[in-house]
């Protein structure tokens, strides 16, 4: 059995949203982490510091994992903010607790 992650990071001032998908979710917000503060950085993530895990999703399947990021990616912020506030209210930074 595999598991997917869909997941939303953020900077520290929490200004910048950024939604993924992966099949190892500690491994890829390393990554974010690494990719972090690079000048010329070619990621999203990388380029606004976006390493802080806000949300996350675990699916069993990859083709609902891809649709789902799909949907939230096509999401304004305001609805981006209301599922965040479903999981973690307060805005936790989760990457310890992954």
């Amino acid at each position: 059995m595999h598991s997917y992650f869909v997941y939303i990071t953020t900077n520290k001032n929490k200004t910048v949203l950024y939604t993924g998908i992966t099949n190892d979710l500690h491994r890829r917000l390393l990554e974010h982490k690494e990719s972090a503060g690079e000048f010329n950085s070619k990621t999203f993530a990388g380029k606004y510091n976006a390493y802080y895990l806000v949300f996350y999703e675990r699916f069993d399947d990859v083709h609902y994992a891809i649709a789902r990021e799909k949907e939230i990616k096509g999401w304004r912020r305001e609805k981006k903010e209301a599922l965040i506030k479903t999981m973690n209210p307060a805005w936790r930074f989760l990457n310890d607790e992954v």
